[in-house]
C-alpha cells in the first residue's frame, strides 16, 4: 500500500527523470529503515551513492545525466556535449554523460565523462529539463575547447539563429574567461572575431561548411545569404553564398527543395534574372562537401579569372 512518503517521493521523481536523492530524503525526514526497506522491497533502485531511481523509471539518457550531476555533488553540473545535447546545439551528444565540478571523489563508470573545474561561477549555470548544466555561452566555450573548429562555427550559428544567445554576451564571456593558456580561448576569441554584429546567418549548415571548406582554399570567406537586387533597388533573390565583388553566386542545391516541374520553372526563371544581370550561379551539392570543395574552388577561381 502506498503512503504518504511514497507519494512524496513519486511528485519528486515524477519532476527529475525518474530519479530522487539523498537531500530529498533528509528534506522528508525519510528514517534509514524506511529506506532500505524500500530498497530491499524493489520499489526504490539505487543508481549512484545518494542517488535513487523510483521502481518502474526508464533509465533514459536524462536520467543518467541527472544522476552524474546529483552524485558530483551540489556543484556539478552537465557541460561539454551533454549541455550541447540539452540545448539542442550541434556537437551534442546523447551516447555520454559529460560533467564539470569541482573535484570528483566517486568511481568513474564507463560512458561518463568529467571535468574538474573550479572556474563556474553562477552565472554559468542554467537548468534545462530539471538538469543543472551550463548556460549557452559557457557551452559554446567547452565546445571550443573540444578542437573541432566546424562544429564550434556550427553551434554559433545555431545558438545565434535561434536568438539564444548574442554576439555581444559571447564576447563578454570571451572576456571573463578566454584567458591565455586556457583550453579554447585562442579558438573561441577568433571565432568571434569573425563575425560581425547583424550580419547574415547560414539558414543551414550545410552553407557554413561551404564557407569554411572554400576558406580552406585559400578564397575570402564569402558573404551568406547574400541580397540581389536589380538598378532600381528591387529585390531579385537572396542567395546562399556570394562572392559579389567578381559577380559569383553559389547556391546549395537540396534534392528535397529542388524537385519537381514547378521548383524547375521557379529555379530557372530565378537563374535567368540574375545572369540578365550579370551574375554567374554556381551550383553546390553534397558532393562539394565529401570532397572539400574542390571542384567548386576551381570553378569559383575559373570565374574569377574571366571576371579580372
Amino acid at each position: 500500500m502506498k503512503s504518504g512518503l511514497d507519494d512524496a517521493i513519486a511528485s519528486i521523481a515524477a519532476r527529475h527523470h525518474g530519479l530522487f536523492g539523498r537531500q530529498h530524503l533528509e528534506l522528508l525526514g525519510v528514517s534509514e529503515e524506511a529506506c532500505r526497506h524500500r530498497l530491499h522491497t524493489g520499489r526504490w533502485h539505487v543508481v549512484h551513492d545518494s542517488v535513487y531511481r523510483i521502481g518502474g523509471a526508464p533509465t533514459t539518457w536524462r536520467a543518467t545525466l541527472l544522476a552524474a550531476c546529483w552524485s558530483g555533488g551540489t556543484r556539478a553540473v552537465a557541460s561539454h556535449r551533454s549541455a550541447a545535447a540539452l540545448h539542442h546545439l550541434p556537437g551534442g551528444r546523447l551516447d555520454l554523460a559529460e560533467v564539470t565540478c569541482p573535484r570528483w571523489q566517486r568511481a568513474r563508470t564507463p560512458g561518463l565523462v568529467v571535468h574538474e573545474s573550479r572556474l563556474l561561477t553562477p552565472a554559468d549555470i542554467a537548468v534545462v529539463d530539471s538538469i543543472p548544466c551550463t548556460t549557452i555561452e559557457r557551452t559554446l566555450f567547452a565546445i571550443a575547447g573540444l578542437g573541432k573548429p566546424k562544429t564550434l562555427e556550427l553551434a554559433l550559428d545555431a545558438a545565434l539563429r535561434r536568438e539564444l544567445t548574442s554576439l555581444d554576451a559571447l564576447d563578454a564571456l570571451a572576456d571573463r574567461v578566454a584567458k591565455r593558456g586556457r583550453r579554447g580561448s585562442a579558438r573561441f576569441r577568433a571565432a568571434l572575431a569573425a563575425r560581425t554584429p547583424g550580419e547574415a546567418l547560414p539558414e543551414s549548415a550545410p552553407e557554413r561548411l561551404l564557407a569554411i571548406a572554400l576558406t580552406n582554399h585559400g578564397l575570402p570567406a564569402p558573404q551568406l545569404q547574400y541580397v540581389v537586387r536589380d538598378g532600381t533597388g528591387t529585390f531579385v533573390a537572396r542567395v546562399d553564398l556570394a562572392y559579389a565583388r567578381w559577380k559569383i553566386l553559389i547556391e546549395y542545391d537540396s534534392y528535397q527543395e529542388h524537385v519537381g516541374k514547378l521548383a524547375l520553372v521557379r529555379d530557372s526563371a530565378r537563374r535567368n534574372s540574375l545572369a540578365a544581370l550579370g551574375f554567374t550561379t554556381l551550383t553546390a551539392t553534397a558532393a562539394d562537401l565529401r570532397d572539400g570543395a574542390d571542384v567548386l574552388a576551381t570553378a569559383i577561381r575559373r570565374v574569377r579569372a574571366q571576371v579580372a
